[in-house]
């Protein structure tokens, strides 16, 4: 759990910094758009993550997809 908050508060630490330091909104925008993008697919991994190991040892991880 503790490296998901340390990668969304540098997604969140990233954004401020480009919102401070791009003037262009076009290009602003799309930074931020980015950086939203990697955020969700980082909280998507986790929870994908954390339902695929549920109840299973880590070495029958690939013996549950051959079921």
């Amino acid at each position: 759990m503790n490296r998901v908050w340390l990668a969304l508060g540098a997604y969140v630490a990233l954004g401020v910094l480009s919102w401070r330091t791009i003037d262009e909104p076009r290009i602003r925008l799309a930074t931020l758009a980015v950086l939203g993008m990697f955020a969700v697919k980082t909280l998507l991994h986790r929870r994908n993550a954390g339902v695929s190991t549920e109840g299973v040892g880590a070495g029958d991880v690939g013996a549950e997809r051959e079921k």
